[in-house]
């Protein structure tokens, strides 16, 4: 079974933001936001224990058990068990350091053994308020990629989630499983083994406008030949492609800031919005099953359904590749 069979459509909802990623939101807006989504016609929903330790499921999980369960695609993530008692010191998340300081205040343990992935498993399952998941990712075994630790991370997967996770697709339990990462390593390494095998990933702004290249140049290659397909998440490299700050986590610096600039006045000129120029990229690698942006507010939404809908000439697809501002090597959407 692909994620094209799995998936209801090209646009699902990231709740990263919904943890209070960079800011506090009110519960009231965070559950208008799903309401919003909703509304659209979005019925794939991806969320992570991660996000705000618990928060983010909790409020997604809110929203859905008013709705039909079979009327929506569900996937968490596995690697992070929010636990019960609250954290007293700076936690070190590494690169996303302090990206939920406004969440929960439970300690996250960071683990990706067989018995973690279990309990992680179980843990969403009683915030989301569900009796099942649909997809679930291996979350961040190489966030802060450096030397040989990273592989040590990776080999626990291999022993532990990937074994769990390919035993509860047997069953029947969850209809796939695969990586949600930020880098392309883990997963390049992953569709080398022979078993277990992932059924797609997550790749989170590594196949952007702004991000692209590494993933074109192994990974995805490797992916179409094996028929293992892609979500994209953070389709808008942290918000700065929508209109944000922030680029990799973090303030965006000048050098993204003057790409985006560039972006933004050949999107103008073309009279082509840069969200619809994002999320149309985005998914037209052949790769892509899905892409699944994040918000906080609910116009967002139908700003995102606008996007992936809206016409956008050939001329601005020739006129990206031909000032640089996209890989010769990128998929093009259909017809250009």
């Amino acid at each position: 079974m692909t994620l094209h069979d799995i998936l209801p459509g090209k646009l699902g909802f990231g709740t990263a933001p919904l943890g209070n990623m960079f800011r506090a939101i009110p519960d009231e807006q965070a559950r208008a936001t799903v309401e919003a989504a909703w509304e659209q016609g979005v019925r794939y929903y991806d969320t992570a224990p991660f996000y705000g330790a618990g928060l983010a499921e909790e409020r997604l999980g809110e929203v859905l058990a008013t709705k039909p369960r079979d009327a929506y695609v569900l996937s968490t993530k596995v690697g992070r068990i929010v636990l019960d008692e609250h954290e007293t010191d700076v936690p070190d998340f590494g690169e996303k350091g302090g990206l939920f300081e406004h969440g929960n205040p439970n300690k996250i343990l960071h683990s990706w053994t067989a018995d973690a992935t279990e309990r992680s498993v179980e843990g969403s399952l009683e915030r989301l308020g569900t009796d099942r998941l649909d997809i679930v990712w291996v979350h961040d075994i190489a966030q802060d990629f450096h030397g040989d630790a990273w592989l040590a991370k990776f080999e626990e997967a291999r022993t532990g989630a990937f074994r769990v996770l390919s035993r509860l697709r047997e069953e029947g339990v969850i209809k796939a499983w695969g990586l949600g990462v930020n880098r392309t390593e883990p997963v390049e390494l992953t569709l080398a083994l022979d078993e277990p095998r992932p059924d797609g990933f997550l790749l989170a702004g590594r196949y952007t406008l702004l991000d692209h290249e590494h993933a074109l140049q192994r990974l995805l290659p490797a992916a179409v030949e094996q028929g293992v397909e892609m979500v994209v998440g953070g389709p808008y490299s942290s918000g700065v492609l929508a209109g944000g700050a922030h680029f990799e986590y973090q303030q965006a610096p000048p050098a993204v800031l003057e790409k985006v600039a560039r972006l933004k006045d050949l999107a103008a000129r073309h009279g082509v919005s840069v969200k619809a120029a994002a999320l149309q990229f985005s998914l037209a690698h052949p790769a892509a099953a899905a892409a699944v942006p994040g918000a906080t507010r609910p116009e967002r939404l139908a700003e995102d359904t606008a996007a992936l809908d809206e016409p956008v000439p050939a001329a601005f697809w020739h006129d990206l590749r031909a000032a640089g501002l996209v890989s010769p090597a990128a998929p093009l959407p259909a017809g250009v």
